[in-house]
Parts: structure tokens; sequence; C-alpha cells
């Protein structure tokens, strides 16, 4: 790591980040609408965005400044294992092509701006949509924080993040400054403001990829050399060399499905997916997307060129920004920086939004305040978006990084179990309300119970993600096992509860609305709720 601050790239970093703060703030007046006090324009951008807006969205949304440091800094310290983010960035697009469109339809049929909203209309159930709700939000904080670490990450390294002896405030006004930013644009702009920056995000990444995929490995005598350097390592510790042991490939693929599973159960990958224009625009999103994966699949090798660059750091997070800064020249790695720091401000954005809209929707109108107007509702969602970034902050200047990293781990396990209530729903009434609402709780107990057992050698409990899997004996990812577990329950208890008639709620959707589109009737190609809505030519 450098002594002291490395001027340039510092000075090229502070440049990206002041343009992003300027586009943030004047994305507020980009196709502004007339009725701009509702959660479908905040919260949704007034789900007007094409196909190109929403690829970057969604790019900018999933693959975040964690996703740039933590995967290549997984193969760094575990070798191949490290890779399963690249098959399950494959799996997920021919699972969202099923049933995003469907969830797109309901929802713009129906005005819902939440995954919850869909649950609650579906199954007439107030405590099941609360539950899938509250799942979102504990999902989504730690998430957060992550992306508060990706940009400490990169300041540490720069040299501004300030030595361990460093005042505390001093060592985190950089990030503290970031964060103000950060609250500032997506309280006056909503989700506008990411949208218009990740197309500078996802542009910067791009560059810096290509460059270093290039570049890095000519430095370093070539790919032979790369691989040859990191064969070295991994075989010395016993690694298993650059294959995964025999004892890892349950954990590997069980660990890449559940997490395809996942992702698109995030409140924030709804977010971006609502705020487009159209099914078209969805069904075109997933045949694009897989792009990333290709750019995450360049971007994992950099885990090996840091082995090969002899790239020594005691926090894994830091071996990419570190390997920039040992190979690029100083102005190229304040690109690199600042690639992985707006990297960070994108994704943080559009999950406290998600997470807002969450809250105000299936929390505060459903339970506190049934009567609030949309104007209500709006000044809610900016607040609360506001409350979890400063809670995503404390965690991360209160509590060790690596805890950050572990109950992320959590919020994927989390998050599946919301599956069979919002994937379920969209194909099939089947499914008991109660029901649902039990292998939930069996899901969540499971899981949870499973990832306090596991020990890591810096901490007694939530020390990892991977158990054995019961029956089976491997050692696979909880959150799929909860998953199954969460399956069965459902499934015999809605055998049970159907059998006694129990009463099944309400479903509010008819089977045209899954089918819907921009244009079609009672499917307006804008949905303000109060008044006339945007102005033409989205």
């Amino acid at each position: 790591m450098t002594d002291g601050v490395n001027g340039v790239a510092l000075a090229v970093f502070i440049f990206f980040f002041v343009a992003v703060t300027v586009m943030g703030f004047m994305a507020a007046r980009w196709r502004k609408a007339e009725n701009e006090a509702s959660l479908d324009e905040w919260g949704l951008g007034g789900r007007s965005f094409g196909t190109w807006v929403t690829w970057f969205l969604l790019g900018g949304d999933l693959y975040t400044a964690y996703t740039f440091v933590a995967v290549p800094a997984a193969i760094y310290a575990a070798g191949a294992a490290g890779f399963f983010a690249v098959p399950y960035t494959i799996l997920v697009y021919p699972l969202i092509f099923t049933f995003l469109p469907r969830l797109w339809s309901v929802s713009h049929k129906h005005g819902y701006v939440t995954t919850s909203d869909f649950v609650r209309g579906r199954f007439g159930s107030k405590g099941l949509s609360l539950a899938v709700a509250v799942t979102g939000i504990l999902a989504t904080m730690p998430y957060i924080a992550l992306q508060l670490v990706g940009i400490q990450a990169v300041l540490d390294v720069m040299g501004v993040g300030g030595g361990e002896n460093t005042n505390w405030f001093v060592k985190d006004l950089p990030l503290l400054i970031a964060f103000a930013v950060l609250a500032a644009y997506t309280y006056s702009s909503g989700l506008r403001a990411p949208a218009l920056i990740a197309f500078v995000k996802d542009g910067l990444i791009y560059l810096v990829i290509a460059v270093a995929i290039i570049y890095i490995p000519i430095k370093l005598g070539g790919f032979d050399d790369v691989f040859a350097a990191a064969q070295d390592k991994f075989t010395e510790a016993g690694a298993g060399g650059l294959v995964p042991a025999e004892a890892g490939q349950w954990g590997y693929a069980t660990l890449a499905l559940g997490s395809a599973l996942a992702l698109f159960m995030y409140p924030h990958s709804i977010t971006a997916t609502l705020s487009s224009r159209s099914r078209e625009v969805i069904r075109r999103n997933t045949t694009i997307l897989p792009l990333y994966s290709l750019m995450l699949g360049l971007l994992a090798l950099l885990g090996f060129m840091a082995i090969a660059a002899g790239v020594k750091v005691d926090n894994g997070q830091l071996a990419i920004p570190q390997l920039f800064e040992n190979m690029f020249p100083d102005w190229f790695a304040g690109v690199a920086f600042a690639a992985i720091g707006i990297g960070a401000l994108v994704p943080a954005a559009i999950m406290s939004i998600a997470a807002a809209n969450l809250f105000t929707r299936n929390i505060y109108k459903d339970f506190l305040k049934p009567d609030a107007t949309p104007e209500q509702e709006t000044k809610v969602s900016k607040v609360v978006s506001l409350l979890v970034k400063v809670g995503a902050l404390a965690f991360v200047l209160t509590m060790d990084k690596t805890v950050a990293i572990n109950f992320q781990l959590l919020g994927g396990i989390w998050i599946l179990q919301t599956m069979p209530a919002l994937v379920g729903g969209l194909f099939t009434r089947w499914f008991h309300r109660w029901a649902l609402l039990a292998g939930w709780a069996a899901g969540m107990i499971y899981g949870t119970a499973a990832a306090y057992g596991v020990a890591s050698p810096t901490q007694k409990h939530f020390g990892g993600s991977s158990d054995k899997i019961p029956g089976i004996g491997e050692i696979g990812y909880i959150g799929l096992t909860a998953f199954v577990l969460n399956v069965a329950v459902t499934v015999v208890l809605t055998l049970v509860l159907n059998a006694v008639k129990a009463p099944a709620g309400i479903d509010e959707t008819s089977p045209g609305d899954y089918t819907a589109d921009a244009g079609d009737p009672g499917v307006k190609t804008e949905l303000p709720p109060a008044t006339a809505g945007a102005p033409g030519g989205h």
C-alpha cells in the first residue's frame, strides 16, 4: 500500500465523483413529470425507461462495487471456487425471462410498486406481504453497507482512508462526504439519479476491464505466467490448484444455483425492472444482460493477476485496488478507482430507494396510515431512504468489515425464502397464503440457525454460508437447503389447508393481467396514480 496520498489518482477520482454528483442533481429535471409527488415518479422514474436506460440501470444495479472488488478478491484468496459468480449470472437470465415480464404486467395494471404489493394483491394477505417486505429490507441493508465498504477500500489504497492511528473522524471523513452526496441526490432525484449515473459507471467499468485484461498480462509476461503463478500458490496452500477440490464441488454448484434463484428476489432488482416502460423492454434486457456475465468472467481473472503481480494484502478486499495502484500509471489508476467508487453509488442509491418503497407501501400504508396520499407516501419514502443509508453507514463505521460480508451472505439466504410467494404467485394461485407464510418462516429459521452454527477462522458464528446438507451429507449452500425445506412445508400445508377449506383470501388479479402490455385497455403507458400523467415523448 502506498505511503501517503496518491495525488494524481485522487485528483482523477475527485473529478469523476464531482461529475456524477452534478449528474445526480440534474437528473431531477431529466424527463420531468407534471406529477412529481408519487412513488411511481420518485421511486420508479415514472415507469418510463426504455431498453438502453433499463439495461444500464439493471447492470449498474446488479454488478456493484462489491462485485468489482469481492469476486476477484475471492479468487485471489480461494482460487477457482470464487468463479461461482460467473455461472450464477448465466443461469439467472433464462429464469427471469420466464417470470419478470409477468410481474411487470400485473404490477403495471394494478399500480404495484413493490413485490409485497403484488403478494398482498394476489393472496389477499397483509401478513405474507409484511413478511416479504421485512425480509427485503433486512437483506438490503448489509448490501448497501458493502457498497460503502467498496468505496472505503479504494480510499484506503489511495492513501486517503488514514492509518490505524488516525483520528476516526479524519479517517472516515472521505466516506462521510461520499455518503452525504449520495443521500442528497437520491433524496432530490429519486431513481432518475442512479439511472443517469449508471451510463458513466458502466462505461468506466467496461473501459477499465478492457484495459486491465490486455495491459496487465502483458506487463506480467502473458496469461501463461499468470495462471502458473496462481497454480503454484494454490498447490502450495493445499487448495487443489486452479480447480475446486472434489469436496468443494457440491458447495460450488449449490451456491451458484441458490445465488441465481435469489438475485431477482432482491427489492433493488425488481425496482429497476418495474421502472421500464413495457414487457418488451424486460424481454430484450434478459437477452442482452448476459454481456455483463462476460465482463464478470474477465473481471474474475484479475484475482489471478493480483497473485502473479505479487500483491500482498491482509484484507482480500484491497487486492484489486492495490493491483490497479501497482500496475497502472497514476492517472489511469484514478479512472479505475472512480469506476469502483461510482460502481458503489449507483446500486446503493437503488437499494435505498427499494427498501424505502417497501417500508412506505407495505408497512406505513398497510399498517400505520391506510389513507396516506401519494404525496405523503413519497415524503415518507424519501426520509426512509435517508435512514436506510444512515443505518448502512453506521454498520460500516462501527463493525468489522467481515461482519458486513457475513450479514450480506445471510441476506442472500433470507431473500431466497420469498421466492415461493413471489414467483409461485405469478404462475399459480394453488399455494395457500398461510402455507406460504409457514414455509417462509421454516426457511428463515432453518437458514438463520444453520448460518449461526458456521464458524470461520475469524469468528465463532455466521462464518460463512455453507453447511452439511441433511440427508446428503455433502457441504452445500444453506440458502438452497432452506429453500427446499420452505417449498416442502408450503406444499404439504397447502394440501392440508385446501382439504379443510381454510379461507384462501381474495385475489385481486385476473389471468389477463399477467400478459398485459403498455397501451392495452386499462394499462397506461405512463402510470401516475393521482393526476394526469407525465408529458409525452417518453
